[in-house]
């Protein structure tokens, strides 16, 4: 069994099942609730007392057992029909009564299966370009290091608490199917002369203020690739908003500081990253140039029958109408694995999934087993997406989920992308066309519209969608059908729509559209209801959505970002790099005390004896902990020479216990606080390469 195969931790999920018993017997309060609940991929709906289980499939890489799985949780704990794939490659199940969901997630873990970090201030799942492994132009297979990032990040304490989350691709060659531009990070293995390594680009993302990432890499060796990670990431918890959450998400860091600046952020924790993980065992691949002249597939499923890098077998689409399969239609996939001997199916970005290792001589046997499920590949025109919108979404404006099917990408096949708020979860910003749903105040009365984009492809020489004009709701498929016919009589030779959308300007658009703007006092009945309903149109209130995650209480993620730091002064210290060791210790100690002092009320300060002093003003009770922070800052300021190995042993054994103490007094101040992962614990044995000392502690969690 491989490590992906057993993601779940049975622990969790019991203490989970804990809470939410606490929760319902009105003894825990719905703020730590929450932060634990979606920690565990467990999303709040609109409708209240049910949830929607967020289930990660990192790459979208799902087995025959696991896909039975899901069909039978779907069957026991939903009250909804229907799974939905989402554009990160996940299934989400809806319905689900919050007093089943730890039943849920143990039906799941029994089938390899894992909610863990789905949701919440976490780094989410792990998306892949599709066709890795069985792609011609790969220059590697990206399953190892996708593995491997997962092992990385998943439970890691630097995660745990991030100001938001966390998004992250990787791609197997330069055309980037993965689409890191609209990523917080995104990685992009790359062919430099006779060198094989990966271009990195960060600050990226989607929804509310739309912004392509930066590259912070041009190329890095395979070896350096998590200490890239990791930097990138410690700039998004060191310096991203945690107060202000619209404006927390690490694109915003880019523009705080500019891209020459948001780069340096990024050198100044790469060092002690690389230093800190470089007796790691890492991933490596198998590279080659692969070729440069064959079809690039583009994210998600191709649509078409691909040929595989391995002669005579294919890559077979299915085309999975809105993203959603019920339980027969699971089952008879796994059947259809196991029938013709396949190695995987996989999710796709498009909401849709594919086979892999069709063999030529059986494609008509695999078309026929799809269509008695009412499956089959991808059609012209349904290149469409939409997210749940105001079906399940707090946050959901408009119905996305009912105009959705209404819409095509007509005869050129375009991608329609379709969000029911400004949020985006549908990618708007990366479609050919790209709609989201808004509110206008018309003549006294709230109209639903759509906003529009155009030209957007997050691939590599791509570029995000521009903002159109926003058209009401009902009049939104004339203006899509418009817009084709406008591409189609306007393009020249087989000139793509991205490139046509970027050759006209928004004002061509706008004088395309402009009649569908205007809405006249007697035409206000004819679009004050949204598609599907049949009441006028309103935005519910429903006290926002938790995409945002929620605001963790500051000594747990002080708690967090030490155990971090631990991490690194025990790899450091195993290296004999003593001075960086200790630096991460005093960094151990002022976030621990900084922590402890805001609990209390108290200021918070740099330097570590003023911060002794205002610790003993705060906490008069408890001297001693205030009296070994002042020992701590007199420790830390001895001279690197008379820095040994036994010297430190018995500092850090000192400093672990502190962290101990502190702990439990929080823990006892707080009874809500949740610590788990985050504190100090025995030396682990790892398993190391000949080359290094077993007795090195891992720095992963």
């Amino acid at each position: 069994m491989s490590y992906m195969d057993n993601l779940a931790n049975d622990a969790e999920i019991e203490a989970y099942g804990k809470s939410v018993q606490e929760y319902l017997d009105l003894k825990m309060d719905v703020t730590r609730f929450t932060a634990g609940r979606l920690q565990m991929g467990i999303y709040g709906q609109r409708q209240e007392g049910v949830n929607m289980i967020r289930i990660k499939l990192p790459g979208g890489r799902v087995s025959a057992s696991k896909l039975r799985t899901i069909a039978s949780a779907l069957e026991t704990y939903s009250r909804h029909d229907v799974v939905h794939i989402t554009t990160r490659q996940d299934i989400q199940m809806h319905y689900v009564p919050l007093e089943q969901t730890p039943a849920a997630l143990r039906h799941l873990a029994a089938g390899g299966l894992t909610t863990r970090e789905a949701c919440g201030n976490t780094i989410r799942n792990v998306t892949t370009c599709p066709l890795s492994g069985v792609c011609p132009r790969q220059h590697v297979d990206v399953t190892a290091h996708l593995e491997g990032t997962v092992q990385h990040f998943l439970r890691n304490p630097l995660t745990q608490q991030m100001p938001r989350k966390f998004k992250i691709s990787l791609s197997a060659c330069e055309a980037d199917c993965a689409q890191g531009m609209m990523h917080d990070l995104g990685v992009i293995a790359v062919h430099s002369g006779d060198r094989f390594g990966f271009k990195v680009v960060a600050g990226g993302g989607l929804g509310h203020k739309p912004h392509e990432a930066v590259v912070v890499e041009e190329f890095v060796e395979e070896k350096d690739l998590f200490a890239v990670m990791e930097a990138v990431i410690q700039v998004h918890n060191r310096y991203s908003d945690r107060a202000k959450r619209a404006k927390s998400r690490i694109k915003f860091l880019v523009d705080k500081f500019g891209p020459e600046g948001f780069v340096e952020k990024y050198r100044e924790e790469l060092g002690r990253a690389r230093s800190a993980l470089s007796l790691q065992d890492r991933p490596a691949g198998e590279w080659s140039a692969g070729s440069a002249t064959g079809e690039i597939p583009g994210m998600g499923a191709p649509r078409r029958l691909f040929a595989q890098k391995q002669s005579g077998h294919y890559v077979f689409p299915i085309g999975v109408p809105m993203g959603n399969l019920d339980a027969r239609q699971l089952r008879g996939l796994a059947d259809l694995c196991d029938t013709f001997d396949l190695p995987d199916i996989r999710a796709t970005q498009d909401q849709n999934m594919f086979l892999t290792g069709v063999h030529e001589s059986r494609i008509e046997s695999v078309r026929a087993a799809l269509a008695e499920l009412g499956l089959g590949l991808p059609q012209v025109g349904d290149d469409v997406v939409a997210c749940p919108g105001t079906s399940t979404c707090r946050l959901g404006i408009t119905s996305s989920t009912i105009v959705g099917p209404k819409l095509s990408g007509g005869k050129h096949d375009l991608k329609i992308r379709v969000s029911g708020c400004h949020n985006g979860c549908a990618q708007p910003e990366a479609a050919d066309i790209g709609i989201y749903g808004e509110g206008k105040r018309m003549h006294g009365r709230l109209v639903p519209h759509y906003q529009m984009h155009f030209g957007g492809n997050a691939m590599a020489g791509g570029a995000l969608a521009f903002k159109g004009p926003s058209v009401p709701t009902a009049r939104i498929q004339e203006a899509i059908e418009r817009v084709q016919g406008a591409y189609d009589s306007g393009r020249e030779g087989g000139e793509t729509f991205f490139t046509w959308a970027h050759r006209m300007d928004r004002t061509f658009f706008g004088e395309l559209l402009a009649d569908l703007l205007v809405v006249a006092p007697e035409d206000v009945e004819r679009v004050a209801r949204d598609h599907g309903q049949e009441e006028d149109f309103r935005v519910l209130q429903l006290g926002g959505g938790e995409c945002a995650g929620v605001v963790q209480a500051r000594i747990g993620t002080n708690f967090y970002e030490a155990a971090h730091e631990r991490n690194y002064r025990d790899a450091l210290k195993f290296q004999s790099k003593f001075v960086d060791a200790v630096h991460c210790a005093a960094e151990i100690a002022r976030l621990i005390s900084q922590g402890m002092t805001d609990l209390l009320g108290g200021k918070r300060y740099d330097d570590l004896l003023e911060q002794a002093e205002e610790l003993h003003r705060v906490l008069p009770t408890k001297p001693r902990l205030s009296r070994q922070l002042v020992k701590f800052a007199e420790d830390f300021a001895q001279p690197a020479e008379d820095l040994t190995d036994g010297r430190l042993t018995e500092l850090f054994s000192e400093l672990d216990a502190w962290t101990m103490e502190v702990a439990e007094f929080c823990l006892t101040f707080d009874r809500q606080l949740d610590l788990t992962g985050a504190l100090p614990a025995p030396l682990k044995i790892v398993t190391r390469s000949s080359a290094v000392s077993r007795e090195q502690p891992s720095v992963i969690a």
